[in-house]
């Protein structure tokens, strides 16, 4: 396959962390290539460097050794202003916190990023309607994060991560603070925005309803990819899970 068909590509990442006098190695040389429009969960335990990674790929952090590439642009060879543009046109970004600013209306958080990416005004709004109402909040454009629900404003931290239309999504346990039956309903909605518009999504998670709609996990075990299971993969064993029940 040639490598352009490849989003994101890490070769031989290491990262540590100095605590005190020790050294830990969050990352232990870790290989990865992911392809346009996948839907991958990142897996594995507190603790696992399952975050690490997804930051090292997100350009939140700078890995000691080894090389990030997105769209086969090797991250360590920007300068901050390039960076800065990547992060901004081409990777969207998901929290579990929501990480929405209070003061602001949804339709002002939404619009935010078009405003830091120099889209005209116009645009970046009626861009932020039309995701508003992708995610289904046409109704709360004027409302305050504190007037929404855990669920919605999840909902609007989806809407404005899409809002420069990136190629990449990366969502940092989007599920986390939310009950099981908005939880399943973000998933459903982020499967959904994968399928129609092919943006691939990176999700580190510890929810284990993610893996009924991810093309493939990787699972990451004291610092190192432990397995990578793929579709089928699940399936198989969803399916011998079931006819074990049945008995």
């Amino acid at each position: 396959m040639a490598s352009n068909e490849y989003v994101v590509r890490t070769k031989g990442l290491v990262k540590e962390f100095t605590m005190g006098d020790q050294t830990v190695r969050a990352l232990n040389g870790v290989d990865l290539d992911i392809k346009r429009g996948e839907y991958i969960s990142i897996m594995g335990p507190s603790g696992s460097g399952k975050s690490t990674l997804f930051n090292a790929i997100g350009g939140l952090d700078k890995p000691n050794e080894g090389s990030v590439f997105i769209n086969d642009v090797d991250m360590a060879q920007l300068d901050a202003s390039e960076l800065a543009y990547l992060r901004c046109h081409t990777i969207g970004y998901i929290f579990q916190t929501f990480n929405l600013i209070p003061v602001m209306t949804a339709l002002e958080n939404v619009t935010l990023p078009t405003v830091f990416a120099g889209m005209p005004s116009d645009d970046g709004i009626e861009r932020a309607m039309y995701l508003l109402n992708v995610v289904g909040l046409g109704a709360r454009y004027h409302h305050r994060p504190t007037e929404l629900s855990g669920g919605q404003q999840q909902r609007v931290a989806i809407a404005r991560a899409l809002a420069n239309n990136p190629s990449i999504v990366l969502a940092d346990e989007p599920t986390g603070n939310l009950d099981l039956k908005t939880g399943t309903e973000i998933i459903e909605l982020l499967r959904r925005l994968n399928k129609e518009q092919g943006v691939t999504i990176i999700s580190a998670t510890h929810d284990l309803k993610m893996v009924d709609v991810s093309d493939r996990i990787v699972w990451i075990r004291d610092g190192r990819i432990a397995k990578i299971e793929e579709r089928a993969d699940i399936d198989l064993k969803i399916g011998e899970m079931d006819g074990e029940s049945l008995h």
